[in-house]
């Protein structure tokens, strides 16, 4: 294995090795951000959407129901969709949505830590969105295969 010698890392011979791995990195990070809204949709639409909406009621956001029922497909549809790469910057701007209200409306009055309601987690997922959003599918991904990206 032959390393630069100009190479700026501490171990030099990592180099290939990241090199090797970089054109993984983006997909990592679309897909990982698709399936950890799964989860979250799943348990809406599945057994908790009496809960969201009474939720959501108890915030002012109506109608209630419908929201409950979007926000819960969003999660869990377009979570798999993003994951896939697929209609990817429309699913993204979608979930921007999401989490802006997420973290300006709901969490914001709680100040910044997680721990305590803040909005340090959605104002997170709403960044990595953005930055999805900007970046689109990328090269790993159901969207690279179309004619057209969104």
């Amino acid at each position: 294995m032959r390393v630069s010698r100009n190479s700026r890392l501490i171990i030099p011979y990592l180099e290939k090795t990241y090199e090797a791995l970089e054109p993984l990195a983006y997909p990592l990070i679309r897909f990982t951000a698709g399936v950890m809204m799964i989860p979250h949709g799943y348990l809406k639409l599945f057994g908790g959407l009496d809960s969201t909406t009474a939720f959501f009621k108890s915030v002012s956001l109506e109608p209630a129901y419908y929201l409950a029922v979007y926000i819960g497909a969003l999660e869990f549809v377009g979570g798999i969709l993003l994951a896939l790469g697929f209609l990817t910057r429309l699913v993204a701007a979608q979930f921007i949505g999401l989490l802006a209200v997420a973290t300006f409306y709901i969490h914001l009055k709680n100040g910044f830590l997680w721990i305590k309601g803040g909005y340090e987690y959605p104002l997170f997922w709403m960044l990595v969105m953005i930055a999805i959003l900007f970046k689109g599918a990328g090269r790993i991904s159901v969207d690279q295969s179309l004619p057209k990206e969104f």
